[in-house]
């Protein structure tokens, strides 16, 4: 017999549904108003791209560089970085068992890679969405995962560090640089790993009672964080690092798409432009690091690899290069973030 408000046919139960989907279609929503006004802003700094090379090279010759790409080697590119995400999948598993978080396999794998969707947030700090998605889906605080997101984010972080100074150490230049951004990066995020000077700010501001709930919520977040320990993070460098080399490596591809054959001995080159743009850009603390990357990228091809390809090139290359490792990335990411928006409720 239909329940309260029975005149329109439906119980309870079928409300509840009724109002779950609209709730789940007002997120998506959300997420896509999101994701195209930065595919938006993407698209108008590769316009801003094309046409300093159009203006510097020509239209024709332009044209024609865009013409000679070799899909084949932008499919590897996309390979290569897939993989990236695929091998740091262990890192996330190491932490939810060290946290005491136990969820199938296959459907970890998927909220793992919708944390990546919100890599267009400032910092990455959007990542923390996985913990409230666990949250909806297992009952198991926001507190208590949130440490996962916070190693996720400072490892990868150290991993970037690790792949540029050592590209820069091998390729003999910038190394001083490297290391000034590099502690620009990870200097802020010791704060998030050291307790002590949180219980300083919990002593001094914990009689402010607007703040006590942020505060405690601070006390869970190290006491779970404890739970992971030194010994979690260096084994996730293993396979962080290696797993950040496979952008270079993407790079690389992208350049021979284009027809630029560079000799292997040119890949720590390769590498140290890939992850000093992307850590510059990552200290800017951008969305996405949108126009920072893209610019460093262009600068240091046309400077670096001057002698293998024009500005024209290393223009073309840079637009096709973000499109792999951002957009490609948004989207597989964003079906994984879609799919797990149903555990929200």
């Amino acid at each position: 017999m239909p329940q309260r408000g029975g005149g329109s046919g439906l119980d309870l139960s079928s409300l509840n549904k009724v109002r779950s989907g609209a709730r789940y279609r007002d997120r998506v929503q959300r997420v896509r108003r999101i994701l195209i006004g930065i595919l938006v802003v993407s698209f108008a700094i590769f316009a801003i791209i094309a046409l300093l090379a159009i203006m510097k090279e020509g239209l024709g010759r332009f044209m024609a560089i865009l013409s000679s790409l070799n899909m084949f080697y932008v499919l590897l590119a996309i390979l290569s970085v897939f993989a990236g995400y695929v091998m740091r999948f262990p890192k996330w598993f190491i932490y939810m068992r060290r946290l005491g978080v136990k969820i199938p396999l296959v459907k970890d794998f998927v909220i793992y890679m919708s944390m990546y969707s919100m890599d267009i947030t400032p910092g990455r700090w959007g990542r923390g969405i996985v913990s409230y998605t666990i949250n909806r889906l297992t009952g198991i605080s926001f507190a208590r995962t949130f440490p996962a997101v916070v190693a996720d984010i400072i490892t990868d972080s150290a991993g970037f560090a690790v792949v540029a100074i050592g590209s820069a150490i091998l390729i003999g230049r910038f190394v001083y640089v490297s290391l000034i951004f590099v502690a620009l990066l990870l200097g802020p995020l010791a704060f998030l790993v050291t307790k002590r000077p949180f219980l300083f700010l919990k002593w001094r501001l914990y009689r402010f009672r607007r703040l006590r709930s942020f505060l405690d919520m601070g006390h869970l977040y190290f006491e779970s964080h404890g739970l992971l320990g030194l010994k979690s993070y260096a084994y996730s460098m293993l396979f962080t690092i290696p797993s950040m080399l496979m952008n270079g490596v993407a790079l690389y591809f992208v350049i021979a798409g284009f027809g630029i054959n560079l000799p292997w001995s040119m890949l720590a080159v390769v590498v140290f432009i890939y992850s000093s743009s992307f850590l510059v850009g990552m200290v800017s603390g951008i969305p996405a690091t949108l126009g920072i990357t893209d610019g460093l990228l262009v600068g240091s091809m046309t400077y670096l690899l001057g002698s293998y390809m024009d500005f024209g090139i290393a223009a073309a290359v840079t637009i096709v290069y973000r499109i792999v490792t951002v957009w490609f990335v948004q989207l597989f990411s964003s079906v994984a973030l879609f799919r797990t928006m149903k555990y929200w409720g």
